[in-house]
């Protein structure tokens, strides 16, 4: 259990890291979509490749960010059940939920849409508005975003089963992985075997 809590600890730490990562992404959009007024108001000047390339920032971060938020357990669950619930039945549907819903919803988009750009890349398929951007890049993120969804995934199951097991402590799960939570100040060593809160 200590390989797989150390891999899972790898895998959080790649999702976090790519999950800080695409989130300046908000920042360009926005510093575009300002530049794009501006010269339109100033110049009556506008581009649709601009304008497209806001909605491509948004869609990176919308699905490559959605793995890190899985990792900090931030995705929208009914609260007011779920808390009601005791601890041992929250992990044992949320062991459930991944293995019967997400790992397969996650693979089969994977696949499918993995077919979608390749069909998008053959025929360089090109955007339908004038000068805008072709569209084959951006569709790649949908393939690529649930690859890393499904393998995130994998890491909460690990540490759920973890849990139920007793090898891992579940009061700091709630902000991802205990070796690697946001209050640690650093992406915790992928090498360190021990979780946190088992270290004497």
């Amino acid at each position: 259990m200590q390989a797989l809590l150390a891999a899972s600890r790898w895998i959080d730490a790649g999702t976090r890291l790519l999950g800080q990562s695409v989130a300046w992404l908000i920042i360009v959009a926005a510093v575009i979509s300002a530049g794009n007024a501006i010269v339109r108001k100033l110049f009556d000047i506008s581009s649709n490749a601009w304008l497209e390339m806001q909605w491509w920032l948004f869609a990176a971060v919308f699905l490559l960010a959605a793995p890190w938020t899985l990792a900090l357990n931030e995705h929208i669950r009914i609260d007011i059940v779920n808390e009601r619930l005791p601890k041992w039945l929250r992990n044992t549907i949320e062991v459930v939920g991944h293995v019967f819903f997400l790992l397969p919803t996650a693979a089969l988009v994977a696949y499918t849409s993995w077919y979608f750009f390749l069909a998008s890349w053959e025929q360089n398929e090109q955007s339908s508005n004038y000068g805008g951007l072709p569209q084959w890049p951006v569709k790649f993120l949908i393939p690529l975003a649930f690859v890393i969804l499904f393998v995130q995934g994998i890491s909460e199951l690990i540490k759920r089963i973890a849990i139920i097991n007793g090898d891992l402590p579940d009061d700091r799960l709630d902000a991802g992985h205990p070796a690697a939570s946001p209050d640690a100040g650093h992406l915790a060593s992928p090498g360190d075997d021990m979780p946190a809160g088992r270290k004497s």
